[in-house]
């Protein structure tokens, strides 16, 4: 990921891949609804952006690569994210079940973990359960099955 990835033009820092994966997952069903624009303004705050700078960076993504975290945590983190931004408008979108397993494959996670992983997170987050409880599930359900000790594919 390059230096510029991490800074605004006021200097502050986020992950800008992270972030435009956000807005593509938005997008993916062709339109940001309003509850997805509130949430991609709510995360974008997060990163200490600015509304205006969150504007821009909305109407300037395209297409890009992303770049996965290392840690299990991280990535799960970056998932659960985009998971609620899934949910945010209340419907989830063959599209957006398609791009949660692209995010989820491009993260490193094999077929199994990612299927485990989409069930727990679209289910817990509609049950309004925390990302720490989702996480420990995830866990205890990645080293009960032999197929995928940590849900993550080595090559």
């Amino acid at each position: 990921m390059s230096f510029s990835d991490f800074i605004t033009d006021q200097g502050r820092k986020i992950n800008r891949s992270y972030y435009v994966t956000l807005i593509q997952v938005c997008r993916v069903d062709g339109k940001i609804g309003p509850d997805e624009m509130a949430m991609l303004h709510m995360e974008g705050r997060k990163f200490g952006l600015t509304d205006p700078e969150i504007d821009r960076l909305i109407d300037s993504e395209s297409h890009h690569e992303y770049h996965t975290p290392y840690s299990l945590d991280e990535k799960f983190e970056q998932l659960y994210n985009v998971a609620v931004m899934i949910l945010a408008d209340k419907v989830v979108t063959e599209e957006e079940k398609r791009a949660i397993r692209r995010i989820a494959t491009e993260a490193g996670f094999n077929d199994d973990a990612i299927e485990s992983l989409r069930v727990i997170l679209l289910d817990g987050i509609t049950n309004n359960e925390s990302e720490e409880v989702l996480l420990e599930r995830f866990k205890k359900s990645s080293s009960k099955s032999s197929r995928f000790k940590t849900g993550l594919r080595f090559n």
